[in-house]
């Protein structure tokens, strides 16, 4: 929440101790139902007492990992995604990534990232749409972006949300409640505005002290997706999938499988979608697409995306595929995604990615 509990605590301290404090709370707002409880605990790392390396499972890649990094809150970050952006710095450390699309049929990203603090360049960032904040908050993820569209504004100033913001007013609508000062965000030279906004994890802690956030998870979040279990390989039984085309959006996205390492390799802009801080090509252990209703906002592009109605899906991993349903617990709980029997499915440990594509378009997705 915004209120600013921890002001006079040093943000190495939080992290380190992991000091309880207030979160997203239910009953902050009276839409605010996020159904995160559940009858049958999931694996998660608030659920389980560290093994004797000190080690829990993720609740973003489901992989064993310090306790002191996976019992943190993740930090989710606005990530342009036009040519003019690439390439981009330290998206390959992010562990989920969200890709959807705003106006003008180009798509914005929307990254995931647990640890992460040796990075001192981290973006371009970009400005918020409103439905990548409920993507943020099916993970308890405090929310990064530089900019807003008008529409993202309420949402941006209540009290559900944990935003850090790179602009302090939006004109005729007023302030924004996450800015936390100049020095959070800082512009480079090599590229032009807006394309030049980066962040670090030094500016990010220094904007969660200010504002006074909690860096621990809400006391009745559990966990996205399910995971598979330590030595566990799960695989599909709807066919193979070695290339898969989600969409036909201007970046003209694509993965391909790479048996050897097991991982969906990614591509856009006909080439390889590289990290500029590590030259490596991004990679994903798991791919889903979920198919979402979209209507236009107005006149000026703005789209709004439906993230709580449910739909149709499609699940990647170990070079294989699912179709699937997927439905929402709650209007601000957690996306599930399930077989034809209503069996939820699960996914491999590892990183994953998630592509939001409009439902009517659902025939330019082509997998092979």
């Amino acid at each position: 929440m915004k209120a600013k509990a921890f002001t006079a605590m040093t943000v190495l301290g939080i992290l380190s101790l992991c000091l309880s404090g207030i979160g997203i709370t239910a009953g902050a707002e009276d839409s605010y139902n996020p159904s995160w409880k559940e009858t049958a605990p999931r694996s998660g790392a608030l659920l389980e007492t560290p093994d004797e390396n000190g080690q829990v499972h993720s609740y973003l890649t489901g992989k064993l990992t310090d306790a002191s990094i996976a019992q943190v809150r993740p930090m989710s970050i606005m990530i342009n995604n036009i040519s003019d952006a690439m390439p981009q710095a330290g998206i390959s450390r992010a562990d989920v990534v969200y890709e959807a699309p705003v106006e003008g049929d180009i798509t914005r990203l929307l990254a995931f990232f647990e640890d992460y603090a040796d990075l001192d360049k981290i973006g371009p960032v970009r400005s918020c749409r409103d439905y990548f904040i409920d993507f943020a908050m099916e993970f308890d993820a405090i929310y990064t972006h530089y900019g807003q569209a008008v529409y993202a504004f309420d949402l941006l100033n209540s009290s559900m949300v944990d935003n850090i913001s790179g602009l302090q007013y939006q004109d005729s609508v007023g302030e924004i409640l996450g800015y936390a000062g100049e020095d959070i965000f800082y512009r480079t030279d090599d590229r032009p505005a807006p394309h030049n906004a980066y962040t670090s994890y030094s500016g990010l802690m220094t904007a969660v002290e200010r504002n006074g956030y909690s860096m621990q998870y809400a006391d009745d979040y559990s966990g996205h997706f399910l995971f598979a279990a330590d030595g566990e390989r799960v695989s599909y039984s709807d066919g193979t999938a070695t290339y898969i085309r989600p969409s036909l959006y201007s970046n003209s996205p694509y993965f391909e499988y790479d048996a050897s390492s097991g991982q969906y390799l990614r591509y856009q802009y006909g080439g390889a979608q590289i990290d500029e801080l590590t030259g490596s090509q991004l990679a994903y252990d798991n791919v889903i697409i979920q198919y979402c209703p979209v209507r236009a906002y107005d006149d000026n592009g703005y789209i709004d995306i439906d993230t709580h109605s449910g739909g149709s899906a499609i699940l990647f991993t170990n070079g294989t595929f699912q179709n699937a349903t997927w439905s929402k617990d709650g209007n601000y709980g957690v996306t599930r995604y399930y077989d034809a029997s209503g069996n939820e499915l699960k996914i491999n440990q590892g990183k994953t990615w998630v592509c939001i594509v409009q439902d009517t378009r659902n025939g330019d997705t082509l997998i092979q």
